[in-house]
């Protein structure tokens, strides 16, 4: 590894770090925080969901070309996937800051399933976002055999949390 790579290495996962502590904080807060603003942003969960299934769909895509060994088509799908990653970040937050939690109202095994999904979703994405992150710095920084060794178990964890979002959010909503 040459010493220029390795020092942009670790001062993006130094960033990674970072970010993922911010993020983590602001969710966090969140939960114990409600900003009042003049605009209605009731429709952000089914906008969440929208992002989340195309998320999924362009993770399945990108991990097939990866698998193919189509580099720049499998460059180009997660591009796309961490855009909208960031788009519904900021949009999550934006919610979650203005209006109160949503309780779920559900009943016997149906329940257990919301919460199974809730909380697996929850602490996969707390704990893969700074993995994702690091998986970028080493793809970007041309580390591609430790950036594949990420990725061999991390794509799978990130297209099931941005399934189980939307099933989440289905099965919320009769209790909105």
């Amino acid at each position: 590894m040459k010493k220029n790579a390795a020092d942009t290495l670790k001062k993006l996962d130094r960033l990674a770090i970072l970010i993922s502590l911010v993020v983590t904080a602001l969710v966090v807060l969140m939960g114990y925080m409600t900003i009042e603003i003049p605009w209605d942003l009731s429709f952000l969960p089914s906008f969440h969901a929208l992002l989340n299934t195309m998320n999924t769909l362009i993770l399945a895509y990108a991990w097939q070309c990866a698998r193919e060994k189509r580099v720049e088509d499998h460059r180009r799908a997660i591009s796309v996937a961490l855009i909208i990653s960031v788009v519904f970040l900021l949009s999550y937050v934006a919610y979650h800051f203005t209006n109160e939690p949503v309780r779920y109202g559900g009943e016997g095994n149906t329940r257990v399933l919301y919460f199974s999904l809730l909380i697996s979703h929850i602490v996969l994405a707390a704990l893969s976002l700074p993995c994702i992150l690091f998986a970028v710095n080493r793809a970007i920084t041309g580390h591609i055999e430790r950036h594949k060794k990420i990725t061999t178990w991390l794509m799978p964890i990130w297209i099931y949390v941005s399934a189980t979002g939307p099933i989440c959010h289905f099965m919320l909503m009769p209790y909105r």
